[in-house]
């Protein structure tokens, strides 16, 4: 059976802080069992989602927040990353990436996030500002 835990984390919305995000899911998925390949991919799923809190819901601003949850629960059955915003809320549906015809530098971190995870959910946060809850299975198939 894989550990189980979680952590939290709380990071100003500076891009040099996502250092210290993506040191945190590295570690924690490969605690989960994934291999370097499956740890990568997760990583960069994470780093994509906070990426565009900092560029769409913040405007750029480094003095904001952003807390992420990791959590290897579930018996050790998924891994979990939930990430908060306290941005302006929005409506869920209006987080899609552009279409992949139009070929041009930016714009496909929906489209890494969704490709790389079983689950993607995006939701208003309580209190304010959003949250995207993003699983992984463990189960190899």
């Amino acid at each position: 059976m894989a550990p189980e835990g979680t952590i939290q984390l709380s990071v100003p919305s500076d891009p040099a802080c996502m250092t210290i995000v993506r040191a945190l899911v590295d570690k924690m998925a490969e605690v989960a069992g994934f291999d370097e390949d499956q740890v990568f991919r997760i990583v960069l799923a994470v780093d994509e989602a906070c990426t565009n809190i900092i560029r769409h819901q913040y405007g750029g601003r480094h003095d904001q927040r952003i807390d992420i949850t990791a959590d290897l629960g579930s018996g050790g059955e998924r891994f979990q990353v939930v990430i908060r915003d306290y941005g302006d809320v929005r409506d869920p549906d209006q987080f899609k990436g552009r279409d992949l015809r139009d070929v041009r530098p930016g714009g496909l971190g929906v489209h890494i996030i969704r490709e790389v995870m079983d689950e993607v959910e995006y939701s208003a946060a309580p209190g304010g500002g959003m949250q995207l809850r993003l699983c992984k299975s463990t189960q190899r198939e």
